[in-house]
């Protein structure tokens, strides 16, 4: 009897040992685990770190991209509207210059019937007359941008300057393709030509 209470309880102090073994295995395995999982959320949160702040430093350049093209257009628009309002302020009165044009034409041509006749004082007079209100119109038309074009005659015919009437034979060979003769005047406002000279060229 005695000898199988020993052997029991020899039975049973291994099986208690052999469960606290099992329980220590099953805690360190737990304390493993837990801490596996520590690390894996420690390092999720980084990774999830670095992955948005890729995805802002992409979204902040993409912003610069766009502002850079937005800037870029609106600096391109606002030289194009001051360039383009400086071009108005410039012509501006174009029509109104054009339109005087064929005054200062019709003095012109009182100056070249106009005699010179020394004796006749009343036309002398009057031809003075004429003279001093050309040069204010042509002086005040001058300050405005208006400028003459230089007489073409016996040079090149230029499309971007010259308009030709008519063709005749040419009086030499070296006006061949040249200005024979200048018909009317032509005019600039600006470096703009508002009127083309009428010529006529040599064929």
């Amino acid at each position: 009897m005695e000898r199988e209470d020993i052997k029991n309880k020899k039975n049973e102090e291994e099986q208690l040992q052999n469960q606290e073994g099992a329980e220590q295995e099953a805690d360190v395995k737990n304390e493993k685990e837990a801490e596996e999982v520590k690390a894996q959320e420690e390092v999720a949160p980084e990774e999830q770190k670095e992955d948005k702040s890729a995805t802002l430093a992409k979204d902040l350049a993409e912003m610069k991209d766009k502002y850079l093209r937005l800037y870029s257009d609106f600096e391109n628009f606002r030289r194009r509207t001051a360039k383009e309002k400086l071009d108005f302020m410039k012509t501006a009165n174009e029509d109104l210059i054009v339109s005087l044009l064929a005054v200062v034409d019709d003095f012109e041509r009182a100056q070249k019937h106009a005699s010179g006749d020394e004796e006749n004082e009343a036309l002398n007079s009057f031809k003075q007359g004429v003279d001093l209100i050309q040069n204010k119109l042509v002086s005040l038309l001058e300050n405005k941008g208006l400028k003459s074009m230089e007489n073409p005659t016996g040079k090149e015919f230029d499309m971007d300057k010259h308009e030709a009437i008519t063709q005749i034979p040419a009086p030499s060979e070296d006006l061949k393709g040249k200005v024979v003769d200048t018909v009317e005047k032509g005019y600039l406002l600006n470096d703009k030509v508002i009127r083309y000279a009428k010529v006529v060229v040599g064929s």
